[in-house]
């Protein structure tokens, strides 16, 4: 489904050079759970925004199902990221005068015909199903987290990029957390790619990487 070729990145600060990704191939199959564990500065998160058609990249392509996302019109590739990606930060960043539902049902304002009923379903499974008219200061942080996490699944995309997901949470939020990702990848065959700076989180996801200095490398 992810076809990596040649892709790097490097940004210019105070006039130094940094290269926060090296050239790299890569292949992801559909439904694949990949982690990507690395330190602070590391390049995981820009790797992140390239796969994500954020980032434009120095070099390479990112292809998904065989097409070049970065062929793409600026329109046109924002409608592949509201169609097909699912984006999960490490902070919720819900807006803060709309309740859980509306919060979920947010990116349906650039299309989709999904319905209260919709994000009220994902708010059940990610267990806040007694907090659906709860605004987020009425929401613990785990909570918030949960709703960003079903308002990622609203449109039933079929990539999910998590950045640093359960890295603000509690050690039992965070495990249901990463049952509900493994759940989702099972049952709905949805390809994941997380990063994460904790070793023992990316031990939970079957294809494992590592990035360090902008290089990624495979695991055992």
């Amino acid at each position: 489904m992810i076809e990596l070729k040649d892709l790097s990145k490097t940004y210019r600060v105070a006039g130094t050079v940094i290269k926060a990704v090296m050239p790299l191939d890569l292949t992801i199959q559909q439904g694949e759970f990949v982690s990507i564990v690395g330190h602070s500065g590391s390049g995981k998160s820009t790797f992140l925004s390239l796969v994500g058609g954020i980032a434009r990249p120095d070099t390479g392509t990112v292809s998904v199902d065989g097409v070049n996302i970065w062929a793409y019109k600026d329109r046109d590739l924002s409608k592949l990221r509201n169609d097909k990606y699912g984006f999960v930060y490490q902070f919720a960043s819900l807006i803060p005068t709309l309740t859980a539902t509306e919060n979920v049902l947010l990116p349906t304002v650039f299309g989709g015909n999904k319905t209260v009923e919709d994000a009220q379903k994902l708010l059940t499974l990610v267990g806040l199903g007694d907090k659906m008219d709860r605004y987020p200061s009425e929401l613990s942080g785990g909570e918030q987290q949960r709703v960003a996490i079903a308002r990622a699944f609203i449109h039933d995309p079929e990539i999910i990029l998590a950045d640093e997901p359960t890295g603000d949470l509690d050690e039992e939020t965070e495990a249901e957390i990463m049952a509900f990702f493994e759940k989702i990848n099972r049952e709905k065959n949805v390809t994941m790619i997380m990063v994460t700076h904790s070793s023992e989180i990316a031990l939970r996801a079957p294809s494992r990487l590592r990035m360090k200095h902008g290089v990624l490398e495979k695991l055992a």
